[in-house]
C-alpha cells in the first residue's frame, strides 16, 4: 500500500510521465519549469496530503528534466533486466477521499483485503484508491461508497517488479517513453514496493505488454 510519505519529487515524476504531452515537451527541452510547476502544484499537494513550497515542485521538475540528459551517459544494460510483467485485464479502479473513511469503511476494506488479495491499494495524500476485477461482488461491496467516489471500469493493469537494486524511477522514465514512443497512453502510473503499476484502458494494454516484454527479453 503506497503511504501518505510519498516525497515531492516522487509525485512530480508521477504527474509528467503519465502525460504524454507534458513528457515530450519535457524531452524536447520546450517547456517552462514555472509554468509547468504552477499547474500541477494542486495535484502535487492533493497526491502528498499537503501543501507544497513552488520552487520545491520546481526544483523537482527541474531535476527530472536532468536526468533525461544524465542517461545519455548511462551504460547499454537495459533497464528493465531481470524485470518480472504481469498483465491484469477487466479491472476497475474504486478512488474515495479519506474523510468519507470511518469505521465501518476500515471494516470493509479488511474484508475486501481477505476475499480480493490480487489487488492493489493506494494512499494517494487525502485519498484511497483500490485496482480490483470488475465484477458484480466488487460492485456490491462498494456501492455504500458516496456518489462523488466513482467507478472507473474498462481498464487493465501491467505490473512491472524490478530487484531491488533498480530504481524506480528510472523504470518509470523508461516504460513511460517506450508507451509514449508507441502511442500508447497511460490513465495512471503508481509506484509500489519493488516496482510500479501502469494502468491503462483495456484494449491498449496487449501491445504495452508485448512493447515492455519485448525490452526485458533483449
Amino acid at each position: 500500500m503506497r503511504t501518505a510519505g510519498v516525497s515531492v519529487p516522487e509525485v512530480v515524476r508521477e504527474i509528467i510521465t503519465r502525460n504524454r504531452s507534458i513528457y515530450e515537451c519535457m524531452k524536447m527541452d520546450v517547456i517552462n519549469y514555472t509554468a509547468l510547476a504552477v499547474k500541477i502544484q494542486p495535484d502535487v499537494e492533493k497526491a502528498i496530503g499537503n501543501s507544497a513550497n513552488l520552487n520545491t515542485i520546481v526544483v523537482a521538475i527541474k531535476r527530472y528534466a536532468d536526468s533525461f540528459d544524465d542517461k545519455e551517459m548511462v551504460s547499454d544494460e537495459p533497464i528493465l533486466k531481470n524485470a518480472r510483467l504481469s498483465l491484469t485485464d477487466g479491472i476497475m479502479g474504486i478512488q474515495w477521499n479519506m474523510v468519507d473513511a470511518g469505521d465501518e469503511m476500515a471494516k470493509m476494506l479488511n474484508e475486501f483485503h481477505k476475499e480480493f488479495s490480487d489487488s492493489e491499494f493506494f494512499r494517494l495524500g487525502d485519498s484511497f484508491r483500490i485496482l480490483t476485477e470488475d465484477s458484480d461482488r466488487v460492485r456490491r461491496m462498494f456501492q455504500s461508497l458516496p456518489k462523488e467516489n466513482e467507478y472507473n471500469a474498462g481498464l487493465a493493469k501491467i505490473k512491472v517488479s524490478v530487484p531491488p537494486n533498480h530504481s524506480r524511477s528510472d523504470v518509470m522514465a523508461f516504460v513511460t517513453e517506450i508507451l509514449h514512443y508507441n502511442g500508447i497512453d497511460m490513465a495512471d502510473a503508481l509506484f509500489t514496493q519493488d516496482g510500479l503499476v501502469i494502468v491503462l484502458k483495456e484494449e491498449d494494454a496487449p501491445r504495452a505488454y508485448e512493447k515492455l516484454r519485448a525490452q526485458i527479453s533483449r
